[in-house]
């Protein structure tokens, strides 16, 4: 996709993602949203997007690195617990507690017993946030192999983008097989009327950001409040002479360096 085209309707949809923002303030409503794909696929390209624009009072961004020894010993869920939306939030989780339904058994960092375990529990620990009023999307991003690695080639050889090629990365390409098995049994299992999965196509960066927005659209009763948009009046600017302050010249404070003389 075109980045001017990608840009108008991403101005169409911001205006459409902030009526969205108000409505779930102003109705004390909570929802979460979690993005899941493989390594690579735009996971957070697509939560930067998304978030541009919007209130980071009311839009939350949870992205947990690995439990620490204590929250290993705790029940699975409860780490992610901590960090579900209140009324008036929307939490994004750049991955979140489906690490166990993927990447934990494939890297060997859960018990065959706990996967299993996990993949019973999840439904029933969604149905639950459900009926508690929370609205819950589950955004699976799929990336083809020959896309993935690309990506990862572009993060090798780009000093600003190696930070995002992790020791469990370059494992992973050599799981691909055993990671699509893993991610097919979680489809079967944890696909529920209540909590569907939404398979984005993501090999086309822009256009499945404007998609899963569109999706979310879609999926999150909102209105608009004439009010709340209307254009706002604002008041004169008191006059600086009128106040009897004598405001420091700015090269009077710690100013720094100009890096950019014209």
């Amino acid at each position: 996709m075109k980045k001017k085209h990608f840009e108008r309707e991403l101005k169409d949809l911001e205006f459409e993602l902030a009526k969205l923002q108000e409505t779930v303030q102003r109705k004390n409503k909570k929802v979460a949203i979690i993005f899941e794909g493989r390594d690579a696929a735009g996971k957070g390209g697509a939560i930067k997007t998304i978030m541009r624009r919007m209130s980071a009072r009311i839009w939350r961004v949870v992205a947990l690195p690995k439990p620490s020894d204590r929250e290993t010993t705790q029940w699975y869920f409860e780490r992610y617990v901590a960090h579900l939306p209140a009324g008036g939030e929307i939490v994004l989780f750049d991955r979140s507690w489906y690490n166990r339904a993927i990447i934990e058994p494939v890297m060997g960092f859960c018990t065959p017993d706990e996967h299993e375990t996990f993949m019973r529990e999840v439904p029933q620990f969604e149905r639950m946030l459900i009926d508690s009023g929370m609205i819950v999307l589950k955004f699976w991003i799929h990336v083809s192999a020959k896309e993935q690695e690309r990506r990862f080639q572009d993060r090798a050889c780009d000093p600003r983008k190696r930070w995002k090629l992790s020791p469990i990365d370059l494992k992973a390409r050599n799981l691909w097989i055993e990671s699509t098995r893993y991610r097919d049994k979680m489809f079967a299992l944890t696909h529920t009327d209540e909590a569907p999965w939404l398979v984005v196509d993501g090999n086309d960066k822009e256009r499945a950001r404007l998609n899963m927005i569109r999706a979310i659209l879609d999926r999150v009763p909102y209105e608009l409040n004439e009010d709340a948009f209307a254009p706002v009046k604002l008041p004169p600017r008191p006059r600086r002479e009128d106040s009897g302050y004598d405001e420091p010249k700015l090269d009077e404070l710690n100013l720094i360096r100009d890096y950019y003389p014209d």
